[in-house]
């Protein structure tokens, strides 16, 4: 895609589809992924959870948009997931279900035949990687996430407040935020041990349909409370951690490709510095207007020769516009621990909803 097409995702998805009328100078807009899972994995039955083979879950992301004019508009993302629901939770003991604020942003946002920008404050998803983009049950073509996204992960989903500028011009697309902790542990504006960082990317599209960019972090990561905060240590405001990250898509005909490279350096001074790299590798092909299947190989690795690998697969059925029924299984294996491969089948259904109203 062009690059001003790129800008217009980011705005359609990272600012969660503002969808009005064009000829609509204000309105309210709101829209809503209800998906139900299903899982069976051995993974359910091992300690510490020890339960049954098989879970079910339910994951609502709440998107209501408020436009006052042509360039002034708020978003918002409220998220209620159940637990366990996303795959690195399977591991964890425990059942419940948790809400949380992802983004809530006052946007103002300005279009030209040069370019776009789109400035945003507020609660907002990490400038960091692409497929924050994606994160969506209804976007997400597979059915579990990339290994280094989730909920707690070294890219969390969960919201950072901040401050970000988006820009386009020609081929060429960047954004730059600056947030109060790290997409690597994101904190609440209520809390303490809360540390400035930088965050931000950049892209070039080469072709209609292929994009190739770069995105980066810095800053401290660490906060007291965290179990990764061990005795002696020294003030988490002394350890910016860093992470620089590739990726590229490809989109023709009915095929689409997405790919990630990253690397993080996360500093520690009573323990050595830790260091992983991830990534993934993804293709969705569309059957026809209803059917598609999708497949996700994904890779960690850091110096505790700890390596994980995965090979997701999925089938996905649209009954209607409204809804998804998606079909998966996922192998993992681990190159260390006790069980050292995992199977899982997951299966989601979901259903879209979506009320606006506008006004001049």
């Amino acid at each position: 895609m062009k690059a001003a097409r790129y800008l217009a995702a980011v705005f359609c998805l990272l600012c969660v589809r503002l969808a009005m009328p064009q000829e609509a100078g204000s309105g309210v807009d709101l829209r809503a992924t209800v998906t139900a899972q299903a899982i069976g994995s051995s993974e359910l039955t091992e300690p510490p959870r020890s339960g049954a083979p098989l879970v079910a879950g339910a994951h609502l992301i709440v998107y209501p948009t408020i436009k006052f004019s042509e360039h002034w508009f708020m978003t918002g993302a409220v998220q209620l997931v159940t637990r366990p629901y996303y795959y690195t939770d399977l591991s964890a003991a425990g059942y419940g279900a948790e809400g949380s604020l992802l983004q809530a942003t006052l946007n103002y946002s300005r279009v030209s035949q040069k370019g776009a920008i789109l400035l945003r404050a507020g609660e907002m998803s990490t400038a960091f990687g692409s497929f924050v983009l994606r994160y969506d049950d209804t976007d997400n073509p597979l059915v579990d996430v990339p290994k280094q996204y989730g909920y707690y992960s070294l890219v969390s989903i969960l919201g950072v407040a901040g401050v970000q500028l988006d820009a386009t011009r020609g081929k060429f697309d960047g954004r730059i935020q600056f947030a109060n902790s790290s997409p690597a542990n994101p904190r609440s504006l209520f809390v303490g041990d809360q540390y400035g960082n930088w965050a931000g990317g950049a892209g070039y599209t080469i072709r209609q349909g292929f994009r190739v960019g770069v995105s980066g972090y810095r800053g401290p990561y660490l906060d007291r409370s965290s179990k990764f905060f061990r005795p002696g240590e020294v003030n988490p405001s002394k350890l910016p951690a860093h992470a620089l990250g590739l990726d590229a898509n490809w989109a023709h005909g009915h095929t689409t490709a997405y790919v990630e490279a990253q690397r993080f350096v996360m500093p520690y001074t009573v323990v050595p510095t830790f260091y992983e790299s991830a990534g993934y590798a993804e293709v969705r092909q569309v059957l026809s207007p209803r059917w598609f299947i999708a497949g996700r190989y994904g890779l960690t690795s850091n110096h505790h020769a700890k390596r994980t690998q995965s090979l997701e697969t999925a089938a996905g059925f649209r009954p209607n516009r409204f809804q998804l029924l998606k079909i998966g299984y996922e192998f993992d294996h681990y190159a260390s621990g006790s069980a050292q491969e995992d199977n899982i089948v997951g299966i989601q259904f979901i259903t879209s909803l979506h009320k606006s109203a506008a006004w001049q």
